[in-house]
């Protein structure tokens, strides 16, 4: 605690504060310091403490000062602390609250917790070492019979100060970024009707255009997104929005659900589905509801639920005795194999993998051995 100089608590010129914790007590050591509990300060240069009722009482130390730190967690009854390691006191020290000490290191008691999050941002200045790059130098005393009187009033003010720049630039920094995301908005909305009027000029102008350059559009349009997406701006809400909705996804899973195999699981579909759609995100409730709506618009696909719950999208063509066909024969093939493995095989999820040699099993062509390495089908001999 030697090393602690009075201080009038005053940022001084290039000095800014990083952090400060309320209920915080000092050590000496082993040993209680002679003041109560106050606010605890750091820094770029100092660590100062402010006695939490008398706010003249006011102590600082050069970070200069610190050798090392290391935490201390608490326990019943205990506070957690910070162990402030230190140099020997400067002989040419400034007087402070105590002139000599038995102890090398010090003790900071967070009775209101904060410790963690403080010993983080020290330990960051203790890295940067900004007091040697930016010296202080002592604020100007322009009055020195009304210097004593405003001290603890422009103290508190110049923390204040700071704090509220700090909030202003923030609020600066979050405006920006939602000017930035309106803009993308508004780029992708262009992007969006520029894709539809090439639509329309490639349907108007078909016989002048052969049949590779289509298909070359086609599917720059496809990567831009959907071009007119169906939402509830335009169709309205309810049973109306989801026919329509539906309509659409038989359009555009075609195409996907074939090279596929003519299965995809739910949730690729809901991830293909929103990326095309741009801006104009559809809820993952929308998407289920469209689907149930496949069969009775006698559209081309299927929305199917496995016995473990997997929810799928599927092709109306989709032969089941195709699929178990080609686990059982990939599976003789093998000898054996895990769901991972006949991923790989077929090209699949492996979720989607497990399903088809699940169905397989179910029909009685496949069993299983389920052990410490996993599950494996065999075919069933019985």
């Amino acid at each position: 605690m030697d090393r602690f100089v009075w201080s009038s608590g005053l940022l001084e010129i290039n000095e800014t504060l990083v952090i400060q914790q309320r209920g915080v007590r000092l050590y000496d050591g082993e040993e209680k310091g002679k003041m109560d509990v106050g606010i605890l300060l750091l820094s770029t240069h100092r660590l100062l403490w402010r006695d939490h009722k008398n706010h003249d009482c006011c102590i600082a130390m050069p970070l200069s000062q610190i050798v090392l730190f290391e935490e201390q967690a608490g326990g019943i009854g205990k506070s957690a602390k910070i162990v402030v390691h230190l140099h020997p006191a400067p002989s040419n020290k400034e007087p402070g609250p105590y002139q000599t000490s038995k102890y090398s290191y010090i003790k900071l008691s967070f009775k209101e917790h904060g410790q963690i999050e403080f010993s983080r941002r020290l330990s960051e200045e203790m890295t940067q070492r900004r007091w040697e790059h930016m010296p202080v130098s002592q604020p100007i005393n322009t009055s020195t019979t009304s210097q004593a009187g405003r001290t603890r009033a422009v103290g508190i003010v110049g923390i204040e100060r700071k704090l509220e720049e700090k909030r202003k630039e923030m609020d600066k920094n979050i405006s920006e970024a939602f000017e930035d995301l309106s803009k993308l908005m508004e780029k992708a909305k262009e992007m969006v009707e520029l894709s539809r009027s090439i639509a329309s000029k490639i349907k108007d102008k078909q016989g002048d255009i052969t049949e590779d350059e289509t298909i070359r559009f086609k599917s720059y349009l496809l990567s831009m997104g959907i071009a007119n997406p169906v939402t509830r701006e335009t169709h309205g809400s309810g049973t109306h929005y989801h026919m329509q909705l539906a309509k659409q996804l038989g359009e555009i899973l075609l195409a996907p659900l074939e090279e596929q195999g003519g299965m995809m699981a739910l949730t690729e579909v809901y991830c293909l589905v929103n990326r095309a759609r741009g801006m104009e995100l559809l809820s993952p409730e929308d998407l289920v509801n469209a689907c149930k709506m496949f069969e009775a618009l006698k559209l081309p696909l299927r929305l199917r639920i496995f016995d473990s719950g997997v929810m799928v999208i599927q092709l109306q063509s989709h032969s089941e005795e195709e699929m178990i066909a080609s686990a059982l024969d990939n599976v003789s093939e093998k000898g054996s194999l895990t769901s991972e493995e006949f991923a790989k095989l077929l090209g699949l999820s492996v979720l989607l993998s497990k399903e088809r040699l699940l169905l397989a099993e179910k029909m009685g062509h496949l069993c299983r051995d389920d052990s410490v390495e996993g599950l494996r089908f065999y075919p069933n001999l019985f």
